[in-house]
């Protein structure tokens, strides 16, 4: 049985990319990618080491429809929910917090995407559901990560 304190160490595939990524930054290597994307990918990828560290069981990352615009950043498991998480990513922290930037327009589209998934996967359809929002700040030596669970409702509420 892990205790609290191994599950808040760092597991090794964590270590491995953080020691790639350094020694690419010591190379001077770049990503070809924009700038606001490689900071999206290091918060991806911090939330979903710490989500793992707190029981999630992370079953797809950045999954895409062909037929909708879109994606959803993680799918996992936790305690028996189906979890459809959406990862916002500063590089600093702001009076106004990263999951603020959700609107009713990214709300709907998460719907609409998480919906296609448990079609896609019809063994999900009478699992319980949640969307969770996980914001990540990239202003330090580690991350700060804060994660709100059923930030909002699986259906569009009636005005």
């Amino acid at each position: 049985m892990k205790t609290a304190e191994a599950r808040s160490r760092p597991y090794f595939s964590e270590r491995l990319i953080a020691w790639i990524d350094g020694i690419g930054a010591r190379l001077g290597r770049k990503s070809a990618l924009p700038e606001h994307l490689v900071v999206g990918r290091a918060g991806e990828e911090a939330a979903m080491f710490h989500l793992r560290r707190m029981g999630y069981t992370i079953v797809a990352s950045d999954w895409r429809s062909a037929r909708l615009r879109g994606d959803i950043d993680l799918i996992g498991w936790h305690e028996g929910t189906l979890c459809f998480i959406e990862v916002k990513t500063r590089s600093q922290r702001n009076i106004v917090p990263a999951a603020f930037s959700i609107d009713d327009g990214k709300r709907n589209m998460l719907r609409r995407m998480a919906r296609a998934w448990v079609k896609h996967c019809a063994w999900a359809e009478k699992a319980p559901k949640r969307f969770d929002v996980v914001s990540v700040y990239l202003n330090g030596a580690s991350p700060e990560i804060e994660v709100q669970r059923n930030a909002f409702a699986w259906h569009k509420p009636e005005n």
